[in-house]
């Protein structure tokens, strides 16, 4: 009996979305991220957005409080990085200790993986050895926790896995991006909400944001559904010194509460600049 469920999106309208970056080697400036972009623009792409990100180092410990908290979330959340079988890959331990589970071989997985290694032996002209020490271990790759779904990787197919709606790729952008890609539009397609999001803003020079607050709140209290935001900057290239206030949210929905915010902003006397939308 399967002890995980199938992915599922949260019983809200609209779900959270989480990264979780692991690796020392980003943490040290070793590596330049490439993930927090991408994944942003993996999910704009499809009408949704990233609600946080998290970067974490190879300690055991803190990957399993940090995986013990994406699995208490009920978030849909994607951890890249540390699926590997050297002594410095932990997340699977960390996910099936967070679940408190054992691991287990994936058997479609771990065919995946010899059916990889006798590829590279005929590549390389030699015989393929299932018991070889070294083909052994390559199968650590496919010790998932009890009950986890496997996500496919066209580059290598050395899959990736589901555990719930936490979603587990290697920390290789080639490897990582199409797996993610692959779990949003095959586990959440029902979830895309294309052309169904936008963002309208204002520059607004000489203004604190101490006094546009009020305003801010009384456009989120009156506009159910749509978020302000407030970017202050102080050396624009052709701004200058200006805060870009904004909505975002459904089309007819930001229409609405622009319309509220520039009037607002004209009670106030706020000199204003260009007004800017973003799809």
């Amino acid at each position: 009996m399967n002890p995980l469920p199938t992915p599922t999106p949260p019983a809200e309208a609209t779900p959270r979305f989480g990264l979780i970056i692991i690796g020392d080697e980003i943490l040290s400036g070793k590596r330049e991220d490439k993930h927090l972009p991408k994944v942003i623009a993996l999910l704009k792409t499809r009408g949704l957005a990233l609600d946080y990100a998290e970067y974490v180092g190879d300690s055991p410990e803190r990957i399993t409080a940090t995986l013990t908290r994406a699995f208490a979330s009920g978030d849909i959340v994607f951890s890249t990085g540390g699926i590997g079988a050297t002594p410095d890959d932990h997340t699977r331990q960390c996910a099936a200790k967070a679940l408190g589970l054992e691991l287990a071989l994936h058997p479609e997985a771990a065919e995946l993986i010899r059916q990889r290694m006798q590829d590279l032996a005929k590549e390389q002209g030699s015989v393929f050895e299932p018991d070889h020490p070294d083909n052994l271990h390559r199968l650590n790759m496919a010790m998932f926790p009890v009950g986890a779904q496997l996500i496919p990787n066209p580059y290598n197919r050395v899959a990736g896995f589901s555990c719930g709606s936490v979603h587990f790729v290697p920390g290789f952008p080639v490897m990582a991006w199409p797996m993610i890609e692959w779990v949003l539009d095959t586990h959440y397609p029902q979830l895309h909400q294309i052309a169904a999001w936008i963002e309208q803003s204002v520059i607004v020079f000489g203004a604190m944001e101490a006094t546009l607050t009020p305003l801010m709140q009384d456009i989120e209290r009156r506009h159910v559904g749509v978020k302000v935001f407030s970017l202050p900057s102080v050396d624009h290239p052709a701004y200058g010194r200006h805060i870009e206030l904004g909505v975002k949210g459904e089309p007819l929905r930001v229409s609405l509460a622009f319309a509220d915010l520039l009037d607002g902003l004209h009670h106030l006397n706020a000199k204003l600049g260009p007004e800017l939308v973003q799809k």
